[in-house]
């Protein structure tokens, strides 16, 4: 059987998925895997990658209902919002999930009304790709994009009449996501981006080509986690399976040949079918462990300023990114922009303490202190044991443009952290919070940044107000 399984493989990776398979094996097939801690680290620093965005991808599709379709926001998100980590509460977005196994697929895309637009393309192993934006000029006219994976059946990257663009994407399953900025406090305009928004179109190549679309229901997935650490603890194997048959890996670039090389030993490897009684089985309880350690000490550096300096390498394409930051930007929150497009400091206290509801807390800016933002900025408000919005009946969880601020008379702006509203601050600057011990954390998010003017911009500190 595996000499049948290497026959099937182009020569290259045939040799290193049979280096791999001849690592030493801890015990047989369907017995309990005797992994050393260096082992749990190296696979669950290893795998962090696959397991956040297998999750966030297979959530998405699942919300929405089916793979190859289009869902567009039409109001900002709330406190409701458990897809994703740290959620984006600034723009609207459009999420299109892409299944390319059997058909390319087309996006139809509007020329849009807004001084901020992106698409994103992010496969399972969470390397970025911005194909476009209007940070390029793009956006200013209807287009047409075909999406394809290496595996898609009867394409070979050939035009198409009618479709301006052809992008390759890294794996079978796909989100193609918009970010659009809607200019929230200017109603007529608002209403026009939504209309904008919604007449984003999807179809296969056969749809455009006048036939049916392919039937895409003969697969199926893996169950999703609550969190990333569930995956870890209940299915971790048959994920990372799933993964490697439906993304493209290869064993010449260094990080996917020690990703492979790290699961041959355990029976996962591309072109396989998973199979519990195959595998070595993994003691799940000891790999969520590891998970939200390492969770935890990653999401820390997100105020370290030196660590900081090195975010500006993060949400790149393949080929691009450091394992490091890899496994830093899976868990701060998947599908993130680079550095050119968005950057996202976090915001550290003043005297260095974890931020805590039970105290309230000033960022103050000046007008020169301001964030160096080509297109716009905000403060975004979570708590930090899940990176989700605090809930709150105003439904107010960042300070921006697009959910409200008021600048004081001297252009700058202090917002404030505060289970109630102090006296004469002004209501678009209150983030609310729940008196009670929970830590908190405040991450900006700035939109095309002026990366000149970054090198010597500092993030503001966030400030305890005394007594409270």
């Amino acid at each position: 059987m595996a000499i049948e399984y290497l026959r099937k493989l182009d020569h290259t990776f045939a040799a290193a998925v049979l280096l791999a398979c001849l690592a030493p094996v801890a015990v047989a097939q369907g017995q309990a895997a005797a992994l050393s801690d260096a082992q749990v680290e190296n696979l669950v620093r290893r795998s962090y990658q696959y397991v956040a965005m297998y999750n966030v991808n297979n959530k998405f599709a699942l919300k929405q209902g089916s793979w190859n379709s289009c869902g567009a926001d039409t109001k900002l998100k709330d406190h409701t919002m458990r897809e994703i980590a740290r959620p984006n509460n600034d723009t609207l977005y459009i999420s299109c999930l892409l299944d390319l196994r059997k058909d390319p697929v087309i996006l139809e895309m509007p020329a849009f009304d807004s001084k901020y637009v992106s698409l994103m393309i992010t496969g399972y192993d969470h390397y970025v790709n911005i194909p476009m934006s209007t940070a390029k000029g793009d956006f200013r006219k209807a287009e047409k994009m075909l999406v394809f994976s290496a595996r898609t059946a009867g394409y070979k990257g050939e035009p198409v009449k009618g479709v301006g663009r052809r992008f390759e994407a890294t794996g079978d399953f796909v989100s193609a996501v918009f970010r659009v900025m809607p200019h929230a406090n200017e109603p007529a305009r608002f209403e026009r981006i939504l209309k904008q928004m919604q007449s984003v179109k999807l179809a296969t190549l056969s749809q455009l080509r006048g036939g049916k679309a392919k039937p895409i229901d003969d697969i199926k997935f893996p169950p999703v986690g609550k969190t990333d650490a569930d995956l870890f603890g209940t299915n971790l194997l048959e994920v990372m399976q799933f993964v490697f048959n439906h993304t493209t890996v290869d064993p010449s670039n260094a990080l996917d040949k020690a990703v492979l090389d790290a699961y041959a030993p355990l029976g996962v490897a591309p072109g396989r079918t998973y199979d519990p009684a195959r595998v070595q089985q993994i003691d799940g309880a000891r790999m969520r462990a590891v998970a939200e350690r390492m969770a935890a000490s990653e999401l820390a550096k997100a105020t370290d300023p030196e660590f900081a300096k090195k975010m500006t390498n993060m949400f790149l394409p393949k080929g691009k990114m450091t394992l490091e930051l890899l496994v830093f930007q899976s868990i701060l929150g998947p599908i993130g922009m680079p550095a050119s497009e968005a950057l996202y400091p976090a915001i550290a206290t003043a005297d260095g303490k974890p931020m805590n509801a039970q105290h309230d807390y000033v960022i103050r800016m000046a007008k020169k202190d301001l964030p160096p933002a080509k297109a716009f900025w905000s403060v975004t408000l979570y708590d930090v044991k899940d990176g989700f919005f605090i809930p709150n009946d105003r439904k107010k969880y960042s300070v921006g443009e697009n959910a409200g601020m008021r600048l004081d008379k001297d252009g700058g702006i202090a917002i404030y952290i505060a289970a109630e509203k102090p006296k004469d601050v002004p209501d678009e600057n209150w983030l609310p919070i729940h008196r009670k011990d929970e830590d908190i954390g405040a991450i900006m998010r700035i939109y095309v940044p002026d990366l000149g003017k970054m090198k010597s911009w500092k993030a503001p500190k966030a400030e305890s107000i005394a007594g409270r």
